[in-house]
């Protein structure tokens, strides 16, 4: 498959990734007051810094990707990303953690499924899923883009060219093997059914052959051996990949490089696009694994990983050189083993990553590692809890010293998402995330921003000068005193 030279009609919304005026001009006023930060009246400064930042629906405004990413990941989600056999989610927090300490800053994370945007939240719900740049949705007829998942109107337009779901569920209900999927499954651009594995082939064959003599181009795509989807010619997975690739290009943006992740029929197309790396997970499903043999086997680009799912990314991360590929949670003790890596990213995630463990008692009760606390932050700085009270920063970790071994034995975890930050000053970052904590069935979840400083006495690292956290609408628990950082 190559990619297509789409109408210029098709590429009406092409991915912007600048940084609005508003947000350089916040920038600049921060930097020129960049000499009072470290001061004594870092809170008003900080705020007024936020407040110029911050848009409607109070999203931080930063800087995202000038030129191209670095890297690409395009990976499906069930049994790929999502193991659904790891109840406690270790190779997906394994994953978050790389991407977040690693690649966020400067690469792109794609999400590309067969479910619905409306099962897809639900999945979002369930599981701790980072949040992609893009999401291809629908087995590819529908491409979103970021956080509120603004749709992709000219690749929808394109899916119209010989489509019509009139015909197609007119035709499909003249089959008794066919039982159709759920209401949310069925899409302007995808039209689903579950089919025995018996059955399929003389349905496909039948139902190609009716709706090609009333002239449409369609295609049929069975997966998972049960579910038979109807779609537009133009439509899939790889097509969908192909068209933003494209876009990419047109904008002078390609990919340095793109590593394509699946294990089901519905995923073979993403491996059909020319120069991109691969990899289909050691829990790959035969009709995949028999597709690979059939047209791809001596493709060095793809391999079939020992890992499951998003271990196996990880591993493949690493087998083609793509890039860091130990994830900072399987690194036990950052004061022993010195990642050199200096980025805002990084350093989120490692405190983090302590924040949990001292919780949960995996590391140890050492008053080493409170005076070492104490030392990565700035002596006077705040921190202003989700409700809104503001207090010393020391005096928080004086009573997260207390809590240590609180969550022990227990599946509490921390994770971040969407990390992201523009330098302020010549030493100084501002830094904004998302901060996740569950435990048991309960997940919370805060817009956290922090202003991290270069001038430190922190040997190669940060010092973190203020924090300021905000509940996201109807994340907030019930108890709030033991929510801190």
């Amino acid at each position: 498959m190559k990619n297509q030279n789409y109408k210029d009609q098709t590429l009406q919304a092409k991915l912007k990734f600048r940084v609005p005026e508003r947000a350089k001009d916040a920038e600049a006023a921060a930097a020129a007051a960049g000499q009072s930060l470290l001061g004594l009246e870092t809170t008003p400064v900080i705020n007024s810094v936020l407040d110029s930042l911050r848009e409607k629906g109070g999203e931080l405004i930063m800087d995202r990707l000038d030129g191209s990413a670095r890297l690409m990941i395009v990976s499906d989600l069930d049994f790929t990303m999502v193991d659904h056999l790891d109840l406690d989610n270790l190779a997906l927090f394994r994953f978050n953690a790389l991407w977040e300490a690693y690649y966020r800053q400067d690469s792109l994370l794609v999400f590309s499924s067969g479910r619905s945007p409306t099962i897809y939240k639900q999945l979002r719900n369930q599981k701790p899923l980072l949040t992609p740049d893009i999401a291809i949705m629908s087995v590819g007829t529908e491409i979103m883009y970021g956080e509120s998942m603004i749709r992709d109107e000219g690749w929808e337009q394109y899916l119209n060219q010989n489509w019509s779901r009139e015909i197609v569920t007119e035709e499909t209900a003249k089959f008794p093997e066919l039982t159709p999927q759920s209401e949310t499954e069925q899409r302007p651009h995808k039209v689903s059914f579950f089919v025995e594995k018996i059955k399929a082939l003389k349905v496909i064959r039948s139902l190609s052959e009716r709706l090609e003599k009333h002239g449409l181009d369609v295609k049929l795509i069975y997966s998972n051996e049960t579910a038979l989807d109807v779609l537009p010619k133009g439509a899939g997975k790889g097509q969908a990949l192909a068209y933003l690739l494209e876009k990419f290009k047109v904008d002078g943006k390609m990919p340095v490089n793109t590593l394509v992740c699946g294990d089901s029929g519905n995923d073979a197309e993403l491996f059909s696009i020319p120069e991109v790396y691969g990899v289909m997970v050691s829990n790959a499903q035969e009709e995949l694994l028999q597709w690979h043999a059939e047209n791809a086997k001596n493709n060095p680009n793809i391999i079939h990983a020992t890992e499951r799912c998003a271990a196996g990314i990880i591993q493949a991360i690493g087998n083609f050189s793509l890039g860091p590929n130990v994830s900072p949670r399987d690194i036990r003790d950052f004061q022993k083993c010195k990642v050199e890596i200096f980025n805002t990213g990084h350093e989120v995630v490692k405190f983090y990553l302590f924040y949990e463990r001292w919780r949960c008692a995996e590391v140890a009760n050492s008053e080493d590692y409170i005076q070492n606390l104490k030392l990565v932050f700035f002596p006077l700085g705040t921190f202003v809890h989700p409700s809104g009270v503001e207090q010393p920063v020391s005096h928080c970790i004086d009573l997260m010293a207390k809590l240590y071994g609180d969550k022990q034995g227990t599946d509490y975890r921390i994770w971040v998402d969407r990390v992201s930050s523009a330098q302020i000053g010549s030493d100084t970052w501002l830094v904004k995330f998302h901060k996740w904590e569950s435990f048991g069935e309960e997940r919370h979840c805060c817009l956290t921003t922090v202003l991290l400083s270069s001038k430190a006495k922190v040997l190669d690292g940060f010092t973190w000068v203020h924090m300021h956290q905000t509940w996201l609408e109807g994340s907030e628990p019930k108890d709030q005193a033991n929510w801190f950082f």
